[in-house]
């Protein structure tokens, strides 16, 4: 008699630490179902409340550290876990305490995309959260994901006379301890949105992505989340933060407009066009 091997026990399982979102646009609703999508089991350790919608944030609620790490101790000693994730923390007490349960685990591939305000420019780290990242988590990063502004801001130094380029901040965060740097270009005053994947050596790949019109309510989440599948499901790095680029932009491509605000990126947007089920993406496969 043969016996049927349970499916979720086939799946890369990424544990996410992040905010939640009502409106599902970002935040640990967006993980879950980006990571979904790509044939991943998400697990989740929540950092806060958020009060939001697709137009901003009203409030932000950080859960006690306490809570947070007994979610994600709970599950780490439960299930095998393929990739880490981290969106906002919140505050100060939260980046300490992630910091101090993935580095009980330094085999485990963490993708960090730190949220330092949101699309409308709600602010969610405060100075002394940011200095505790670049200390803390920083060297514990595999593949750091912060847009150009999130960039320049953990890279900023006091000595700076003028606003450091994007390369500059690269090879600072890289010198921080982060191993690989993608920055995003969406924020950036250009014809098409260059995203630049950096490595202790340089560039190691440049993708000119064309701008569609209108604003995005969680294209950054998506986007870490989507390479932390990749990894999860067995690709590299380089090859991950490709095939998510191409996953995502096709999430931004056929988007939802539910509320009054943004446009939030349609993670199954494969789901509703006319291929079969089959040709969905799956972790660590081009889209």
């Amino acid at each position: 008699m043969t016996t049927n091997t349970p499916k979720a026990s086939l799946l890369p399982s990424v544990l996410v630490f992040a905010a939640s979102d009502p409106s599902s646009g970002a935040g640990i609703q967006a993980d879950i179902m980006t990571l979904a999508s790509l044939g991943c089991h998400p697990l989740t350790a929540l950092t806060a409340i958020t009060v939001q919608d697709t137009v901003g944030v009203q409030s932000v609620h950080p859960l006690s550290a306490e809570l947070l790490e007994q979610q994600a101790r709970t599950v780490l000693e439960d299930m095998p876990v393929a990739a880490f994730k981290i969106g906002v923390l919140a505050s100060l007490e939260n980046v300490l305490a992630v910091a101090e349960i993935v580095g009980d685990y330094p085999e485990i591939p963490l993708i960090f995309d730190p949220v330092l305000a949101s699309g409308r420019g709600d602010e969610f780290s405060d100075e002394e959260i940011i200095t505790a990242m670049r200390e803390m988590l920083l060297p514990q990063t595999t593949l750091l994901t912060p847009n150009a502004p999130e960039a320049r801001r953990l890279a900023e130094n006091p000595d700076d006379e003028n606003e450091p380029s994007i390369e500059v901040c690269a090879q600072r965060l890289i010198e921080m301890g982060a191993q690989y740097v993608l920055i995003t270009g969406t924020h950036e005053n250009t014809p098409q949105v260059v995203n630049t994947l950096y490595g202790a050596e340089g560039i190691i790949r440049r993708d000119d992505w064309e701008r569609l019109p209108g604003s995005y309510h969680g294209s950054g989440c998506t986007l870490a989340s989507a390479i932390a599948g990749c990894i999860a499901g067995g690709a590299s790095v380089e090859d991950a933060v490709r095939d998510a680029q191409d996953y995502t932009w096709q999430t931004l491509a056929n988007p939802l407009r539910p509320g009054m605000g943004q446009f939030i990126p349609d993670r199954f947007f494969w789901a509703r066009s006319e291929e079969e089920p089959e040709d969905a993406p799956k972790a660590g496969d081009a889209v």
